[in-house]
């Protein structure tokens, strides 16, 4: 099989680039911006990548769009702050860019694996998300975080539609926070656009006090990425077409978490490194509100648990990893080895 991964220096692009180069005999053709992340890759014969941008190398993108088996437009803003502070970006890139791409590869009859995302579920009242029958609710326009949800929603119904008309060969999947090594910079976070546990990992590292949103009170359920490669892996696999026309959730109910439990567990695990025992003690927790850690655009859920029956009956599926494990996992990648920074 032939893959075409854009974005694939990100969080899930790497992952599942080094899955599929190690377990199976399938080519990987990417472009990314940069390539830190993929490094080790670059002199594999069955990889081959281009430092490039969805918007400006068109011309390789068709081509491999063409010659490829799947394409994964795993390109997008995914940080809330950026929502509120440019929401125009937002949608330009994870809607119009995507967009143009979906097109293409339905043009060229090829398969489309595409990474919706928890947030479409928006303030969906329901206990579990469910794919196929949960609402999705957003606030009002004004509260311009919402533009990420409604761009994604809607590629989610566009690419739902050539499908059903035009006999696009599609796939959702819609990630529940998934956490793991590679996941951003420790060193170089950017407030209110890194990702929750990289942030709050940076800030003990640093000496900087740890601010809990409203509190740190919403709930996340956090997948450990090898879990979510499984299910993607079974996605890209198929077998006798379960994933076909399909939308599947691939989170982990049972890592649910509020955000000030994530902070508490984080600092404790930090602990069990001797090299960072006093830089956890002396981490703080502070309280800010949601205004003045995003801006007045800004509105959140409390809550956001998947239900995972369909991906479980139709594909096999179900997460592994506890939180206690998978967040080990994650800190011996950022903490082995590394000198404690000066503070």
């Amino acid at each position: 099989m032939r893959v075409l991964i854009l974005g694939v220096n990100g969080f899930i692009g790497n992952a599942l680039t080094r899955r599929i180069l190690t377990t199976t005999d399938w080519q990987v053709f990417g472009l990314d911006v940069g390539s830190d992340r993929i490094e080790e890759f670059l002199g594999e014969k069955r990889f081959r990548f281009l430092e490039g941008d969805i918007a400006i190398n068109r011309e390789w993108i068709e081509y491999h769009v063409k010659k490829c088996d799947v394409v994964l437009p795993l390109v997008a803003i995914a940080t809330p702050a950026t929502y509120v502070k440019n929401p125009l970006a937002v949608f330009e890139l994870d809607f119009e860019e995507n967009l143009r791409i979906v097109k293409m590869a339905a043009r060229y009859g090829k398969r489309v694996v595409f990474p919706s995302t928890s947030e479409v579920y928006g303030m969906c009242p329901d206990a579990a998300f469910d794919e196929d029958a949960s609402p999705l609710v957003y606030g009002p326009i004004r509260k311009e975080r919402w533009i990420y949800s409604a761009s994604k929603q809607l590629l989610d119904r566009v690419i739902w539609a050539m499908g059903n008309a035009n006999g696009l060969r599609f796939t959702l999947f819609r990630p529940f926070n998934w956490y793991g090594p590679h996941l951003d910079d420790v060193d170089a976070p950017k407030e209110g656009s890194s990702r929750v546990l990289t942030q709050f990992l940076h800030n003990i590292l640093y000496g900087v006090p740890i601010k809990l949103v409203d509190g740190g009170r919403q709930r996340r359920c956090f997948t450990f990425i090898e879990d979510g490669i499984d299910g993607l892996m079974k996605i890209l696999v198929n077998e006798n077409g379960c994933a076909d026309g399909q939308i599947f959730n691939l989170g982990n109910p049972s890592a649910d978490l509020s955000i000030r439990e994530l902070a508490e567990r984080l600092v404790e695990a930090v602990g069990t490194y001797e090299k960072f025992a006093p830089l956890a003690r002396a981490a703080k927790l502070v309280e800010v509100s949601a205004a003045e850690y995003y801006g007045a655009n800004y509105q959140d859920i409390t809550t956001r648990v998947p239900s995972v029956r369909k991906a479980k009956e139709c594909l096999g599926w179900t997460p592994t990893t506890d939180f206690a494990t998978g967040l080990a996992k994650t800190l011996d990648f950022y903490l082995s080895g590394r000198l404690r920074p000066e503070v």
